[in-house]
C-alpha cells in the first residue's frame, strides 16, 4: 500500500518556483549531515540518533565510527534499547540474537538458530561515515556519496581551522531554521541580546536591499552550492527605527564589525563570517529530525597556527563564546523558530505567507535547494 504524501500535492504544485523545497518536509536524501560530536561517541559505545524521519545507531570500534539503521530486520525492534556485542565489529539484537556485521550490514549469525537459511541473506541498512573537525558526518541516502566538501560551506574543512560546537533539538521544521538564520531582517529580534553589548557589536535593526544584485547564487557542479547575501555591497543598514515618522528605536553602533559575509548551503547549513567576533566564523546546521523538529548544530571556527593556539581557542570557547554567543544570541533564534512553527506546521502556510523585498535572498535559497538537492526524503522510516 503506497504511503500518503507528507505534503499536500496541491500545495506543492502551486509553489511552482520551488516545489522540491516545499515537498522536503523531512529534508533531502543523498547528502552528508552532521550527527554527534566525535567526543560523544566513545570507543565501544553506541548512540541512537534520530534524523530525516529515520533513526541511526552510531557505534565506534577500534576508533572508527559506524552508522546503521536502528532497527532489526527481523521484527523491527530498535537495537538501541539494549545494544549487545559478543564479537568485535558485530551488533547483536537483544530480542532473538540476530547478529550483524557493522562494516557490511550483513546478517552473519543468529544465536538462537545458527543453522538458519537467512544467515548471509539479510542486511541492515548501513550508511557511510566521515569524521571531520570533531563531528561525525553520515551520508543519508542510497546514491554514491560525493566528497564531504560538496556538502559543507567553503572554509569549514580548511586545515588551519579549529572548530568547537554544541548541538540541541529545536521544536521547528528544519526549513524554518534555515530561513531564520538567513533572514536579513530577523536581526531585529536580537536588538536586546547580551552579545550586542558584551562584544560591542555594530548591529542594525535590519537591512534594506538597495538593488537586484543583493545576493549571489553559487551553482558549481564540483563543490558546494549555496547563496550569498551581499549585505555589505548591496544593502542599507537600518540603525534608526521609526513608527509613523517618529524614531522609536536605535540599532547598536558598536566598534566590532562582523557578519558582512553571510551564506547558506545545501543541504541546510549557514555560514556567518566573521561572527561573533572578527577572529571567528560561525557554521550552523539545521538537521531534520522529523516534520516538527530539527537538530541545531552550532559551531565556531578560528584559524590557528599550532596546538597551543587551538587549546587557547577551546578554553575561550568554553569560558566565553558558548554562553555569550551560542546561547546569549542564538537562543533568540530558537525562540523565534518555535513560535514560527505554529504557522508553518500547516502546508497551506507556503501559500498564505506574504514576503517582502528583503526576503528575496530566502526565495533564492528555496529555488537553489529545489534545483540542486539530490533527492527528497519521502516518508518517515521509523516514527
Amino acid at each position: 500500500m503506497p504511503h500518503p504524501p507528507l505534503v499536500d500535492p496541491a500545495v506543492v504544485s502551486r509553489c511552482a518556483i520551488y516545489p522540491g523545497y516545499v515537498e522536503a518536509k523531512l529534508g533531502f536524501r543523498n547528502h552528508w549531515y552532521p550527527t554527534v560530536f566525535s567526543h560523544e561517541l566513545a570507543e565501544g559505545g553506541y548512540v541512537s540518533h534520530p534524523i530525516l524521519g529515520d533513526r541511526l545507531l552510531l557505534a565506534r570500534v577500534d576508533g572508527r565510527a559506524y552508522a546503521v539503521r536502528d532497527r532489526c530486520v527481523h521484527r523491527g525492534v530498535p537495537f538501541s534499547r539494549k545494544p549487545e556485542c559478543y564479537r568485535k565489529g558485530t551488533l547483536t539484537c537483544w530480542y532473538h540474537g540476530f547478529t550483524f556485521d557493522l562494516e557490511s550490514g550483513m546478517l552473519v549469525d543468529i544465536i538462537t538458530d545458527p543453522g538458519s537459511r537467512q544467515i548471509g541473506r539479510l542486511r541492515i541498512a548501513r550508511f557511510p561515515v566521515i569524521e571531520a573537525k570533531g563531528i561525525v558526518f553520515v551520508f543519508l541516502g542510497d546514491a554514491e556519496p560525493p566528497p564531504l566538501a560538496h556538502d559543507v560551506p567553503p572554509m569549514f574543512l580548511d586545515d588551519d581551522l579549529a572548530v568547537r560546537g554544541v548541538r540541541q533539538s529545536v521544536g521547528s521544521n528544519w526549513r524554518v531554521g534555515c530561513e531564520n538564520g538567513f533572514d536579513s531582517t530577523h536581526v531585529f529580534i536580537h536588538k536586546d541580546s547580551v552579545l550586542v553589548e558584551g562584544n560591542d557589536l555594530a548591529l542594525p535593526l535590519g537591512f534594506r536591499p538597495t538593488g537586484p544584485r543583493a545576493f549571489e547564487v553559487v551553482e558549481a557542479a564540483d563543490g558546494p552550492r549555496g547563496v550569498y547575501d551581499l549585505l555589505g555591497e548591496h544593502s542599507e543598514p537600518i540603525f534608526e527605527g521609526k513608527v509613523l515618522g517618529e524614531t522609536v528605536l536605535h540599532g547598536h553602533l558598536g566598534q566590532t564589525r562582523v557578519a558582512y559575509n553571510i551564506s547558506i548551503w545545501l543541504p541546510g547549513v549557514l555560514r556567518v563570517h566573521p561572527w561573533p567576533d572578527p577572529s571567528l566564523t560561525q557554521f550552523e546546521w539545521y538537521v531534520p529530525i522529523d516534520a516538527d523538529r530539527h537538530f541545531y548544530v552550532q559551531t565556531l571556527g578560528r584559524r590557528v597556527a599550532n596546538a597551543e593556539e587551538e587549546a587557547r581557542f577551546a578554553a575561550e570557547f568554553d569560558s566565553k563564546w558558548r554562553t555569550l554567543a551560542l546561547a546569549g544570541f542564538n537562543d533568540d533564534d530558537i525562540w523565534a523558530r518555535e513560535a514560527q512553527q505554529e504557522f508553518y506546521r500547516h502546508d497551506e502556510a507556503w501559500l498564505e505567507e506574504r514576503l517582502f523585498e528583503p526576503d528575496n535572498n530566502i526565495i533564492q535559497w528555496r529555488k537553489l535547494a529545489s534545483r540542486y538537492n539530490r533527492g527528497i526524503q519521502q516518508r518517515a522510516h521509523l516514527f
